[in-house]
C-alpha cells in the first residue's frame, strides 16, 4: 500500500501562453505536489519565446529541477510520448528522455506504442516495440529510471493489448502509465481495467471525460489529448484513488489531464475533498 498524491501535467497551460517556469509556479499555487512536463528535440519556437510550456531537451535538465524546487513542487515524470513501433525515432529519444529524467529528478518516463507505419504487420510492430522497449530499459535500469507505458493507440487500446506491450520486455523498469479517459473512450470500463494493472502502475493519469465528449467518441477513437475536470465527468474518482491505495505496491501520483487552468483548480478541489 502506497501514498497517493496528486500532480498535474503541464497540458494545463497549454492554452495560457505562458512559459515552464509559470506553469510550475500556477501548479503550485493551486495546491498540486507534482508536475508532469512535456520535453522535446531540438528547438520550437512558441517554447524559445516563453509562449509554450514544453522544454526542449537540449535545455540543461536542472532546469527542471530548479524550478520545481523554488515553487515547493516535485516531478512525477515526464511526458516523452514517442512511437515505439519506430525505433528509428523511438530509441534515441527515449533514451536521451531518460536520462534527462535521471538529471533533472523525475522518476518516470512516459510514452506508448504510437502511431505505425501504414504497411507494417502487428507481428513486425512488437518486434519493433520490443527492440524500442528493450534499448530504453538498459538505459533506465541503471539510473533507477521507470518507462511508464500508457494505453493510448492501436494496440493499447484494449487490457489485453496494452499486456502484451508490457510483457515483451522483462524489466524492473518497465511499468504501467494508466490512463482513466483513455480507458475510458476506448469503450472500457475504467475501474475494471485499473483493478487489472494497479499492481504494475508506476504512474497514473487522472482524465476525466465529460458526457458530451462521451457521446461523440467513445468506441471510435483510442485516446484524448485531455479531458475535462475531474469530477465533471464520467469517471468515478472516489473508486480510483480507493483502489490505488489498497492495492499499488509502490506511492502514486495521479497525474491530472486537462486543458485549462480553470478545470486544473476544480480538478485538485474535488480530488481533495475524496480524501
Amino acid at each position: 500500500m502506497g501514498k497517493v498524491y496528486f500532480g498535474i501535467n503541464m497540458e494545463f497551460v497549454r492554452h495560457a501562453d505562458k512559459h515552464f517556469e509559470w506553469g510550475v509556479q500556477k501548479a503550485a499555487e493551486l495546491g498540486y505536489t507534482h508536475v508532469e512536463p512535456m520535453v522535446h528535440w531540438g528547438r520550437e519556437l512558441l517554447s524559445e519565446a516563453g509562449y509554450f510550456h514544453s522544454v526542449s531537451m537540449l535545455d540543461d535538465p536542472l532546469r527542471l529541477k530548479r524550478a520545481c524546487e523554488k515553487s515547493g513542487i516535485k516531478l512525477s515524470g515526464l511526458s516523452a510520448h514517442t512511437p515505439l513501433t519506430k525505433p528509428e525515432i523511438g530509441v534515441e529519444y527515449l533514451k536521451q528522455a531518460i536520462r534527462f529524467a535521471a538529471e533533472c529528478g523525475a522518476p518516470v518516463v512516459n510514452t506508448d506504442e504510437g502511431p505505425k507505419q501504414p504497411w507494417t504487420t502487428a507481428d513486425e510492430d512488437f518486434t519493433l516495440m520490443r527492440y524500442t522497449i528493450m534499448e530504453a530499459s538498459k538505459v533506465a535500469e541503471p539510473r533507477g529510471i521507470l518507462i511508464g507505458l500508457e494505453c493510448h493507440q492501436q494496440y493499447s487500446k484494449t487490457p489485453e493489448g496494452l499486456d502484451r506491450i508490457y510483457k515483451l520486455v522483462k524489466s524492473p523498469a518497465v511499468g504501467i502509465n494508466y490512463d482513466t479517459g483513455n480507458a475510458f473512450l476506448c469503450g472500457h470500463d475504467p475501474i475494471q481495467w485499473l483493478k487489472r494493472v494497479v499492481k504494475r502502475l508506476v504512474h497514473l493519469h487522472a482524465k476525466d471525460i465529460s458526457v458530451e465528449h462521451a457521446s461523440a467518441e467513445r468506441g471510435k477513437v483510442t485516446g484524448t489529448p485531455v479531458g475535462c475536470a475531474c469530477g465533471d465527468g464520467v469517471v468515478d474518482w472516489q473508486k480510483v484513488i480507493a483502489i490505488v491505495k489498497k492495492d499499488c505496491p509502490r506511492d502514486l501520483v495521479l497525474s491530472v489531464e486537462c486543458g485549462t487552468i480553470e478545470q486544473a483548480e476544480r480538478s485538485i478541489r474535488h480530488l481533495k475533498g475524496l480524501v
